[in-house]
């Protein structure tokens, strides 16, 4: 799946944070606790270089604990990077991002300079609500969608920690096929950018393999099938999500599925771990690769001039065999 959406907002949000990032002396960056890989913007992790930054895993109460401790550790082993995780639940946990900025920072602590960061993430993961525990006001307009903050604002936490927030922001293409879908189950995209069934069926296929029980539970089923058809058949019965003569409304049970593992009535769900994305990282690498092979060779054939005997050799291979056809046809007849 394809994610076609990328507002103008998002260009000239990039363009500012590029802009700002040589005053900016630490980044906080918002990620989805469920989804730390595939919402961590590339684009903001090619532009950090070595300034220090703190990944906060919003919504972790969300996302299964053993994955999100692995995650942690995993992020941890970049230089600079420390990792926080937090709740919308837990106000006074959030406001010790501000001491971990100047145990991250003890140059700005001694000289008691002004310590400017910058918070960067994608729409939807709680970036708003933590700015405005953060500066114990409402300075951020929040909502349950994405791309709610538009501008740039300039926010003074006191105890001298300037806060640059940044929309949040996308990027044009999601390299991973499993990203996208990963970011448009969570929430992360307009739903009206995505269709329901396409990510109904990636989070059914993942979730009876990764979660079987807690799906048994919450849809109330005796087993969990093996194929994401044969579970969404039988949630739907379940839940009432038919159309006339009994037939699956397979749109209403996809959209029921995604809604309750956003809210987190399925449970304490996480969508990646470091190992899985390792692995379809390389795959991509070995797939590029590939591709980038394939394109010499058939630029050497070129050059040499096998390619146009080749297309030769096989438009007198198609005609041949047209031909054998029609006589087969006429024998046939007779």
């Amino acid at each position: 799946m394809s994610i076609h959406w990328y507002p103008g907002h998002m260009h000239k949000a990039q363009k500012e944070i590029r802009e700002l990032l040589p005053q900016v002396d630490l980044l906080i960056e918002v990620l989805d606790a469920r989804i730390p890989y595939s919402s961590e913007n590339p684009a903001i992790a090619a532009i950090r270089g070595e300034k220090p930054c703190i990944k906060v895993l919003s919504k972790s109460d969300l996302a299964d604990p053993e994955v999100t401790a692995i995650w942690q550790a995993h992020l941890e082993q970049e230089r600079g990077v420390k990792t926080f995780t937090t709740t919308t639940e837990q106000p006074q946990k959030m406001k010790q991002i501000i001491d971990l900025c100047r145990k991250m920072l003890p140059e700005k602590e001694a000289s008691i300079k002004t310590i400017n960061t910058m918070i960067c993430g994608i729409p939807n993961v709680g970036k708003s609500t933590l700015i405005n525990i953060l500066a114990e006001r409402i300075v951020a307009k929040t909502g349950n969608e994405p791309a709610v903050t538009k501008a740039q604002q300039r926010i003074n936490l006191g105890s001298g920690i300037i806060l640059f927030d940044t929309p949040g922001i996308l990027w044009p293409k999601v390299e991973n096929p499993q990203s996208s879908y990963r970011l448009a189950t969570t929430g992360a995209i307009k739903d009206t950018a995505m269709e329901y069934d396409d990510v109904g069926f990636f989070a059914a296929d993942y979730l009876i393999k990764a979660y079987p029980e807690l799906l048994k539970e919450r849809f109330k089923l005796e087993y969990i099938p093996d194929t994401e058809i044969e579970f969404l058949e039988m949630a739907a019965a379940q839940r009432g999500a038919l159309r006339a003569g009994g037939r699956v409304n397979l749109h209403k049970i996809c959209e029921v599925l995604v809604n309750e593992f956003r809210s987190g009535k399925l449970g304490r769900i996480s969508l990646e771990t470091p190992e899985m994305v390792l692995k379809e990282e390389a795959e991509m690498a070995a797939a590029e690769l590939k591709k980038a092979e394939e394109k010499a060779q058939r630029k050497e054939r070129f050059k040499t001039g096998s390619l146009t005997r080749d297309k030769k050799a096989q438009k007198e291979h198609r005609i041949e065999r047209v031909q054998r056809r029609s006589k087969e046809k006429q024998a046939s007849k007779k």
